[in-house]
């Protein structure tokens, strides 16, 4: 993401499900847009030369990386960026990791449908998250246990790490 794409992104989250929903504001995108945190990557799919889908994926979360947010254009969607864009995020984050979380709310069934297609599995829902009466529900894509298996351990042993855009037609 370049700077020059901020603002079409913080329009296209602010005007759009689910964040309408969770009570997310323009003013809310502006702050978590002000600078990138440290410790997250942004993806952007591009099409003609504008932006028509952003991720931004935390590193280092419970043995993986979370996919923090994953937003497509309204007029983009049903359209594969969505999919072209999870598929870049998963091919960068399984170089370094084993799992990549995501949170999905329980009232987005277009969103479970899309991620179960991709292969990932519902941990569990968080109630009360974000807003009250609706869960975030945990979701999970692996490429195996953290660490080998328990087999190649001895009696003895206790068992004591930017940006890009894609481009899309």
């Amino acid at each position: 993401m370049v700077p020059g794409d901020r603002d079409f992104v913080i329009a296209m989250l602010a005007d759009s499900d689910p964040w309408l929903t969770l009570r997310y504001s323009r003013a809310d995108w502006e702050r978590y847009f002000s600078a990138l945190p440290e410790g997250r990557e942004a993806f952007v799919a591009e099409r003609n030369g504008r932006v028509v889908g952003l991720a931004v994926v935390r590193r280092n979360v419970l043995l993986g990386d979370y996919l923090e947010l994953l937003g497509v254009a309204k007029e983009a969607r049903g359209s594969g960026v969505g999919t072209l864009l999870l598929t870049h995020v998963e091919s960068v984050v399984f170089t370094r990791a084993k799992n990549l979380f995501a949170c999905v709310s329980d009232f987005n069934a277009a969103a479970r449908t899309f991620y179960e297609k991709q292969g990932y599995r519902e941990i569990g829902p968080i109630p009360d998250l974000i807003i009250p009466g609706s869960a975030e529900v945990l979701l999970r894509k692996t490429a195996g246990p953290a660490r080998g298996s328990l087999s190649g351990r001895s009696e003895s042993s206790h068992g004591t790490k930017g940006a890009s855009t894609i481009s899309g037609d």
